[in-house]
């Protein structure tokens, strides 16, 4: 067993808990974060489970839709001055209407970067030279329809296209294609503020459901009721953690309806006489995941003095 100031300080920032509690939790957890996120939150002394360590990587999101057709490339930098840098921007710009032909990244990185002779993997690296930061190509997904469209939303944007997050929504049916762009901008709003894990139940990944589930029986196990009644309580909780975490569950958040994201599809296909499926989305946040080493300025500057 054994962990560090900076684990307390993470798990801290992560659930909100005293220091002394996340101390004890990461003993019980033989210093596994994630396991001492859980004993903290079966203990009543942590926030949601979806609450995510601080995104800190910089860089740009790269977003672009043509009709049936959808693409989010995450391109990453050292520092957020570099997305404002035009040669940054318009390689994001370049390489993310690229992608729409590119089967996956690694497709992506041995294309040929245009009027460059370099691919884009190439052109990335010369890049790094001429601005002095490291950068990456991160990650890239791509959603497609047979018929209909997938409709694009960006927030926080920095240049045409570029911004820190992109959502992508696929919508397959006949309908009008300017009624299809217009709900699927606003359920990609809805993505961008509701941060769902899930298009559906059936998609949850089942190692996310076990986590939440065994979560719930132990607090439910707390409670000394009888069997029957953990039971419903068990029942109760789940259904309402997939009323926060599954799309198709949420309450729409664009309108004061209060019906699920599922009802305001269906009730948009039956107003245009079509029927629509929402098959699938996308939703990249800046630096989700990546851990940004922090430095102690001052403490280096004292070092360097020595």
């Amino acid at each position: 067993m054994s962990f560090s100031a900076k684990d307390v300080k993470e798990l801290r920032e992560r659930t909100g808990a005293g220091m002394m509690d996340c101390k004890k939790a990461l003993v019980e957890a033989d210093g596994v974060l994630e396991e001492a996120v859980d004993w903290l939150r079966k203990k009543g002394l942590a926030t949601a489970a979806k609450k995510a360590g601080r995104a800190a990587a910089e860089g740009l999101v790269g977003v672009i839709a043509k009709g049936t057709d959808g693409v989010l490339l995450e391109v990453n930098a050292e520092t957020d001055f570099v997305a404002r840098n035009e040669q940054f921007q318009g390689f994001v710009t370049t390489a993310t209407e690229m992608a729409l032909s590119a089967g996956d990244l690694e497709a992506l990185k041995g294309a040929a970067y245009p009027g460059t002779g370099r691919t884009v993997a190439d052109e990335l690296t010369n890049l790094v030279a001429v601005i002095g930061e490291n950068m990456s190509m991160r990650r890239m997904v791509h959603l497609k329809v047979s018929q209909g469209i997938v409709a694009t939303y960006l927030h926080n944007a920095a240049c045409e296209g570029s911004g820190r997050v992109g959502v992508l929504v696929a919508l397959e049916s006949a309908a009008s294609e300017a009624e299809l762009i217009a709900l699927g901008k606003q359920i990609a709003m809805h993505i961008a503020a509701a941060h769902p894990l899930s298009l559906a139940i059936e998609d949850m990944d089942q190692e996310v459901l076990a986590r939440e589930r065994a979560i719930i029986v132990d607090q439910a196990q707390q409670s000394g009721k009888p069997a029957d009644v953990i039971e419903k309580l068990v029942a109760g909780r789940l259904r309402k953690f997939y009323e926060e975490s599954v799309l198709l569950e949420q309450v729409f958040l664009i309108d004061d309806s209060k019906r699920k994201v599922s009802q305001v599809v269906e009730d948009k296909a039956k107003e245009l006489g079509s029927p629509i499926k929402l098959t699938a989305f996308a939703h990249f946040k800046l630096g989700d995941g990546v851990e940004k080493q922090e430095s102690d300025f001052a403490a280096e500057v004292a070092q360097l003095s020595k």
